[in-house]
């Protein structure tokens, strides 16, 4: 079994308990205008060319098979319609100007990966979190991964927006011992002008996964500007009070350090005119959020 991820990141000590491996899962079904993790949005591997690393020797434009690589105004352009990916640019070119941004990867492929982590996670009591993009966009090798670091006893976070199908939660909930659940915006509405998708099967999985049992801890990207009113505020406070056995929220401010990545990918980057808010400020978000007998933290 395959699927498709575009990173792996040693000794993360922001997604999950302690030190872990985290294991980032191609592809997503929201476009989130702060999105950090541009490259995980697309579900299929794409080449990118960096300019700033580029030496001009046109190696890759001799040697692409396909002739899908031109210079234009000392830029190398890309005919999407020719290219198939097959990755003879990145091979070839001595500046390593071409990069593969995702790769196929088998489930035992994987595994070794994490397995060299192992003593890590038995001195800190970490574990492998799958992130993204959105893993459960990959239900069937997500649950593969799930499954075989269950049997080497590792613990097992999923990072996710929630959007997926009920069976998919619900089976996913059976093999992972942590959930980072995000809640981007309680107004549908507005959910969908930022995110592109409703809102409505996110906060119905929560409740779901709470109601099950699962242990959740839940995390608010906060975005000035967008998510951070006061009403949003109350609503989210007031919504995870009627899940009390929810493990606490987790408030991620916003910061514009992904723009480098928009640029890499030849991307605008939709997050241009977000403001970043002061340490006041985000401390009276939080003080608020606790009135509603929640435990707050800043940060994952």
């Amino acid at each position: 079994m395959q699927g498709t991820i575009f990173a792996i990141k040693r000794y993360a000590l922001h997604d999950g308990p302690h030190i872990r491996t985290t294991i980032f899962l191609k592809g997503c079904p929201l476009f989130c205008r702060w999105c950090h993790n541009p490259e995980g949005i697309s579900p299929q591997p794409q080449l990118v060319w960096s300019a700033d690393r580029c030496i001009g020797c046109s190696t890759c434009i001799t040697a692409c098979p396909h002739e899908a690589l031109h210079l234009t105004n000392e830029q190398v352009r890309r005919d999407v319609d020719r290219c198939d990916g097959c990755g003879e640019c990145v091979r070839l070119c001595p500046a390593l100007a071409h990069e593969a941004n995702g790769w196929q990867a088998t489930v035992d492929e994987v595994v070794t990966e994490i397995k060299k982590d192992i003593p890590f996670f038995d001195q800190s009591g970490g574990g492998v979190t799958f992130s993204g993009g959105e893993p459960l966009m990959q239900p069937t090798f997500l649950l593969a991964l799930l499954q075989e670091a269950g049997t080497l006893g590792i613990h097992r976070v999923v990072d996710t927006s929630g959007y997926a199908e009920r069976e998919v939660i619900s089976t996913v909930a059976e093999h992972t011992d942590l959930f980072l659940y995000d809640i981007k915006h309680m107004d549908n509405n507005k959910h969908r002008l930022y995110t592109g998708v409703d809102n409505r099967s996110i906060l119905d999985n929560l409740r779901y996964l709470h109601n099950k049992g699962a242990k959740v801890q839940v995390r608010l990207p906060l975005i000035p500007g967008i998510n951070d009113d006061h009403e949003n505020i109350v609503q989210t406070g007031t919504f995870l009070r009627g899940l009390p056995e929810i493990n606490g929220l987790d408030v991620l401010p916003y910061h514009p350090s992904a723009k480098a990545k928009y640029n890499k990918l030849h991307l605008n980057y939709p997050g241009e005119h977000i403001q970043v808010a002061d340490q006041a400020y985000i401390q009276e978000i939080v003080h608020n959020l606790e009135q509603f007998d929640l435990s707050v933290r800043i940060g994952g």
